[in-house]
């Protein structure tokens, strides 16, 4: 089982990818639960564009989809991200690429563990368990 990392229509490097990968199943092995197959797909706005509008039918840009095959306690799943949208995001919110790129991925990964970002609440305890997960990083 593994973490496995692409690009897509996209030109991208990843740096650390051993790192991130023992982060990502820090941050799962944390909820207690085993890591099956998880593909990072970094791509563009465009690709992630016809993503969503192709399986989810919505028609605007975003960071992320997320689709989970996780099965009970083996999360397991497909994190396509948008390296454009997440340049934008950074830039937006004056912080450093990598520091986005790494809040976007662990989003995903929640989503594969079963966190929901729906309602304001919902969305509260999202971004508390992003930040929490992000000082494992440092």
């Amino acid at each position: 089982m593994s973490v496995s990392f692409h690009s897509d229509g996209v030109s991208f490097i990843l740096n650390n990818k051993r790192k991130l990968n023992s982060w990502i199943l820090e941050c799962i092995s944390l909820h207690n639960k085993s890591c099956g197959d998880i593909n990072v797909v970094f791509c563009n706005d465009e690709y992630l564009l016809s993503v969503n509008n192709t399986y989810l039918n919505h028609d605007y840009y975003t960071d992320i989809i997320t689709f989970d095959y996780s099965q009970k306690d083996l999360i397991s799943g497909d994190l396509f991200i948008s390296i454009t949208r997440v340049k934008e995001n950074a830039r937006e919110l004056n912080i450093e690429f990598i520091t986005e790129l790494y809040r976007v991925i662990v989003h995903g990964v929640l989503h594969l563990l079963g966190y929901k970002d729906k309602t304001k609440l919902e969305k509260e305890k999202m971004r508390d368990k992003e930040d929490e997960m992000i000082l494992l990083m440092s």
